[in-house]
């Protein structure tokens, strides 16, 4: 069980900086300022932090219209929940 909780409070941190990053970066874009490269936001999604990308990506309306985004961080986050199911049915349950 504790195996759990350290899964869930990795994907709670890194969401936290997947939201963040959304935030900073669609602040900079309005501001004309530097700005956080697509590479990292994906790889931030991608190191669990899927859950707040997305819900950056909606709340902010940032990274909507690129099909990289659209497709790839909803795909990151569907694996997350899948492999977090993988490991409570194979060692919670």
């Amino acid at each position: 069980m504790t195996g759990l909780y350290v899964i869930l409070a990795i994907v709670f941190v890194m969401s936290l900086v997947g939201l963040i990053s959304m935030k900073v970066d669609k602040v900079k874009a309005e501001k004309g300022k530097w700005r956080t490269k697509e590479a990292t936001l994906l790889l931030i999604a991608l190191c669990g932090g899927a859950l707040g990308s997305f819900l950056g990506m909606q709340l902010f309306r940032h990274k909507t219209k690129h099909i990289k985004f659209i497709l790839l961080v909803p795909l990151c986050l569907i694996l997350h929940i899948v492999l977090i199911g993988l490991y409570v049915w194979k060692f919670v349950i």
